[in-house]
C-alpha cells in the first residue's frame, strides 16, 4: 500500500487571489504558491489579504520547500509574511525568482530565503516529491504547469493557463507532455485553474491583442499615447515596444514597478527593444510629446499609480491635455470597478481621449476559457480532480465541465479554504477543516483582527463620540468633564445640543455609580459607555462609535 498524500488548500479556492496549498506526504511539507489579494472599499486600510498561515507556521519544522508557479501578487505576494516566520527554499523560473528577489530584498529578507531556479521540463527531487515543470502560457512571463510525481501518482497542478497558439514568446502550454503523462503513468488527480470556467469559448490570443493596439497608435499620429497595463505584463510591453519602433516613437516607462519588471525582462532576454527606443520618464528632456509611447502603471485605479495621479492633475512627471490619448490595457479586477471609472472620469474632465476594452479588443485574459479547459481535461484524462483558483462559482462551473467530460460526480472533489483531503490507494477523502480564515496586512502590521476592522466601519460609516471624565473614585466625585468630543456624527448646528444631553446623562448615571465605593475603574468605564450609547441612540438614531476615557485622581 502507497503512502498517502495529503492537501491542505489554505487560499485561492472561493476567492480570487490568496492561492496557496500544501502538498504532504511521510511528514514532509512542499508549499504549492503563497500568494495574497488586495483589500477592496469593505476592508478600510487593508493593503493586502493573506491566506491563514497557521498550519505551515504550526508545522514550520515539516516544510521543504514553496513551489512559486508564476510571479503574479496572488501566487506570490504572502511570500514575504512566510519567509519572516520560516527560512527556507522557494523554485520557480528565474524572471518569478527575480520578482520575488525584489519583493524579499524591500522586507530585508533576502537571507531568509534559498532561491532555486527550474527550467522548461526540467525534474528534481523537492522533499518527498518527484516535481517535472512544464511551460505554461500565461499573462506574464515563464510560468509553470507541475507534475508532482507522488507515492500516489502524479498530481498536475495546472497554475493559472491559457491555451495560446500564438504567444508573443512562443513558448506554448505544453499539452503534449501532458497528455503523455496521461498516456503512462496516468494522471492521478489534477488541480486546475477555474477563474474562466464559467466564459464560453476561447480567450483571443495575445497576438491579436498586440495588432489590435498597433493600428490604434498609428491613428494617434501627432498624439501623445499613454497606456496602461500590469507591469507584469512583459507580453504587452513586448509588442508595446515592437508598436513604438515601427511608429518612430520611444517607450517611456511610468512607475517603479513598470520600470523595475521592464529591466529584468530585458536581462534575461525575455524582452527585446533597441536601447534607443525606450527611456524612463526622468530621461525624456527635449523629446517630443507625439513621440511618445508611455506605458504606466495605473490601470486598475490604484490611488498612488502614475495613471491616476495624471487624471487627477498631479503627476510630477506630465499634464496630460486634448493631445493626448489613454489607452487602457487591461480588464478592471472585479472590486475595482469604481476606482477605474474614477480615473476615466479625471482623464475625460482634462480633455484626454480614452480607449478600453470595453469598446476596442485592447485586452484579453491570461486564463483559459470552458473550451480550453475542455481541451485540458480531454489530453490530461485525469482519474480525480479538484477545481482551485477562483470564487467558488467558478469551480461549480469547472465541477459541471468535468462532468461534461464525462468524469463521474464522486471523482470530482469541490473544495474551499481550509478544507483538507488525502489520496490513498482508495481514492480521496475529506478529512475536514483546519481553518482557511484571512490574515488582514496595514502597512507592515500584520495580523489585524475582525474588532479592528469593525471599528474601522463604524468610524467611516458613523464617526465617534468620545467621552472623558476624570473621578476621584474614594471620594465618589467627578474632578473634571464629562467633556464630550465627536466626529463624523451630527452637523455643527445640532452639535451642541446633542453633546451638551450626552454629558448631563453621562454625569447623571455616574453620580449614581458613584456611590458604591468598591466599583472599578473599567465597571465606571462601561457605566459611562452605556450611558453615552443610549442617548446618542435616542436623540439621533445612529450608532457611532463611543469611546469613553476615564481617569483616575
Amino acid at each position: 500500500m502507497a503512502a498517502p498524500v495529503t492537501l491542505t488548500f489554505l487560499g485561492g479556492l472561493g476567492q480570487i487571489g490568496r492561492n496557496c496549498a500544501a502538498l504532504e506526504t511521510d511528514g514532509r511539507i512542499v508549499v504549492l504558491d503563497c500568494g495574497q489579494m488586495f483589500g477592496g472599499d469593505d476592508l478600510p486600510g487593508v493593503d493586502a489579504v493573506l491566506p491563514d498561515l497557521s498550519y505551515l507556521l504550526d508545522n514550520a519544522e515539516r516544510i521543504e520547500a514553496c513551489i512559486a508557479t508564476h510571479a503574479h501578487e496572488d501566487h506570490i505576494g504572502a511570500l514575504p509574511y512566510l519567509l519572516s516566520h520560516v527560512a527556507l527554499p522557494v523554485y520557480g523560473s528565474p524572471f518569478t525568482l527575480g520578482l520575488i528577489d525584489h519583493k524579499l530584498s524591500e522586507r530585508k529578507l533576502r537571507g531568509q530565503a534559498d532561491l532555486r531556479p527550474v527550467a522548461d521540463g526540467s525534474r528534481m527531487d523537492i522533499g518527498p516529491f518527484d516535481c517535472e515543470f512544464l511551460p505554461v502560457t500565461h499573462s506574464i512571463p515563464s510560468g509553470n504547469i507541475t507534475a508532482i510525481h507522488s507515492p500516489q501518482g502524479v498530481i498536475l497542478h495546472s497554475s493559472d493557463f491559457k491555451l495560446d497558439l500564438t504567444p508573443v514568446d512562443g513558448r506554448r502550454t505544453d499539452l503534449s507532455r501532458i497528455g503523455s503523462l496521461a498516456h503512462d503513468p496516468g494522471i492521478r488527480l489534477l488541480l486546475a485553474d477555474s477563474t474562466n470556467a464559467d466564459s464560453p469559448g476561447s480567450s483571443v490570443s495575445e497576438r491579436e491583442v498586440g495588432r489590435t493596439l498597433g493600428a490604434l497608435v498609428r491613428d494617434q499620429e501627432g498624439r501623445r499615447v499613454v497606456v496602461a497595463a500590469f507591469a507584469s505584463h512583459v507580453h504587452r510591453l513586448q509588442q508595446l515596444a515592437e508598436i513604438a519602433v515601427e511608429t518612430n516613437r520611444v517607450l517611456v516607462t511610468v512607475g517603479l514597478s513598470m520600470r523595475r519588471n521592464l529591466k529584468l525582462a530585458r536581462d534575461l532576454g525575455l524582452l527585446k527593444v533597441p536601447d534607443a527606443s525606450v527611456a524612463d520618464v526622468e530621461d525624456i528632456d527635449g523629446l517630443e510629446p507625439e513621440r511618445m509611447l508611455v506605458v504606466c502603471t495605473g490601470s486598475q485605479g490604484e490611488f498612488r499609480a502614475a495613471l491616476t495621479q495624471m487624471a487627477l492633475g498631479s503627476s510630477r512627471w506630465m499634464s496630460l491635455g486634448a493631445d493626448d490619448t489613454v489607452i487602457f490595457s487591461s480588464h478592471p479586477i472585479p472590486g475595482n470597478e469604481v476606482a477605474v471609472a474614477a480615473v476615466r472620469n479625471g482623464l475625460a474632465r482634462l480633455g484626454v481621449r480614452v480607449f478600453h476594452s470595453g469598446t476596442v479588443g485592447v485586452h484579453t485574459s491570461g486564463h483559459g476559457k470552458r473550451q480550453e479547459l475542455q481541451t485540458l481535461h480531454s489530453v490530461a484524462s485525469p482519474e480525480w480532480f479538484v477545481p482551485v483558483h477562483g470564487e467558488y462559482a467558478h469551480l461549480v462551473a469547472h465541477r459541471e465541465i468535468a462532468l461534461a467530460m464525462g468524469m463521474t460526480p464522486e471523482r470530482v472533489v469541490l473544495c474551499e479554504d481550509g478544507d483538507q483531503i488525502r489520496l490513498t490507494d482508495d481514492g480521496i477523502e475529506h478529512l475536514g477543516s483546519v481553518g482557511g480564515g484571512h490574515l488582514y496586512v496595514d502597512g507592515i502590521v500584520g495580523d489585524l483582527g475582525s474588532t479592528v476592522l469593525t471599528e474601522r466601519r463604524t468610524l467611516g460609516d458613523d464617526g465617534f463620540v468620545s467621552v472623558v471624565v476624570h473621578l476621584d473614585t474614594e471620594r465618589g466625585e467627578i474632578l473634571s468633564g464629562p467633556d464630550v468630543i465627536s466626529r463624523g456624527w451630527v452637523e455643527h448646528p445640532a452639535l451642541a445640543a446633542h453633546e451638551e444631553a450626552v454629558a448631563e446623562a453621562v454625569s447623571k448615571q455616574l453620580d449614581v455609580a458613584l456611590r458604591d465605593r468598591d466599583r472599578t475603574i473599567e465597571q465606571l468605564t462601561q457605566v459611562v459607555r452605556r450611558a453615552a450609547g443610549k442617548t446618542v441612540n435616542d436623540r439621533t438614531r445612529r450608532r457611532p462609535m463611543i469611546v469613553p476615557v476615564v481617569r483616575e485622581g
